[in-house]
């Protein structure tokens, strides 16, 4: 997650959220290699005492290990992208190959929920005249409930009178 600016209305809340991968880029090629050399070795050992098919499903297991590891990845790229102006609350969602779908809500009646304490199963909730959306469902509960709070405190600055009459017109 992190948090950023910009625009020509006064951003309240700017927050790109996306999924953690514990495993950095390099630790997955350190993985793939040390996994690749103990199952062609394995596969050389049996390969040599006769046993010639294991060898190759050694190297189908490596195969479809680097398959599985390539399409979590490619589900870590998805995003969403929360933005808190006077006039409007966006989430745009997005994935590695851009914005899929952007949704609105009028900022003055929103309300954010979510469980406290946080659980697993907990969900940050968005709400307004009916309509109801959830945000941040990768993330873990503590970040959820970060997000939460922090998209709180935002709303709250933006319904105070004494912040609304700095804004300019």
């Amino acid at each position: 997650m992190s948090r950023g600016g910009g625009g020509s209305a006064p951003v309240l809340f700017d927050a790109l959220l996306y999924p953690h991968r514990s495993l950095s880029r390099k630790g997955f090629a350190v993985l793939m290699t040390v996994v690749a050399l103990v199952c062609f070795t394995l596969g050389a050992l049996f390969f040599l005492q006769g046993a010639w098919p294991i060898f190759g499903f050694f190297g189908l297991e490596v195969l479809v290990l680097y398959l599985f590891f390539r399409a979590n990845y490619r589900s870590g790229r998805v995003y969403e992208k929360l933005r808190l102006t006077p006039a409007v609350l966006s989430v745009e969602r997005g994935d590695y190959k851009g914005p899929r779908s952007t949704d609105e809500m009028q900022p003055t009646w929103l309300r954010v929920a979510m469980d406290d304490p946080p659980r697993h199963e907990s969900q940050i909730r968005l709400s307004t005249h009916g309509r109801t959306i959830i945000v941040g469902s990768f993330l873990s509960p503590p970040e959820r409930a970060e997000v939460a709070d922090a998209l709180n405190e935002a709303l709250d600055r933006l319904r105070d009178p004494a912040f609304l009459a700095r804004l300019p017109a």
